[in-house]
């Protein structure tokens, strides 16, 4: 089965990564998808603890407005 190049719409291989008449990249490599993945996956974490880094920073805030409106 013969496909088109998404941006010459030149025939080219299914298999191919690169289109012969045009010389982009027509696919993904695995690995860029994989790598695009765990980068995401360390982004959301990171995201987590920012997030609970800013709420543990907020209640030692509390916690010293209190203390000080005792004192």
């Amino acid at each position: 089965m013969i496909a088109a190049c998404p941006f010459c719409a030149q025939p080219t291989v299914p298999q191919a990564l690169v289109c012969s008449s045009c010389s982009r990249d027509i696919t993904i490599p695995e690995t860029l998808l994989a790598e695009r993945d765990d980068l995401i996956r360390k982004r959301a974490l990171a995201s987590e603890e920012l997030a609970q880094a800013k709420a543990e920073l907020e209640a030692l805030r509390r916690r010293q407005r209190i203390s000080l409106r005792r004192s």
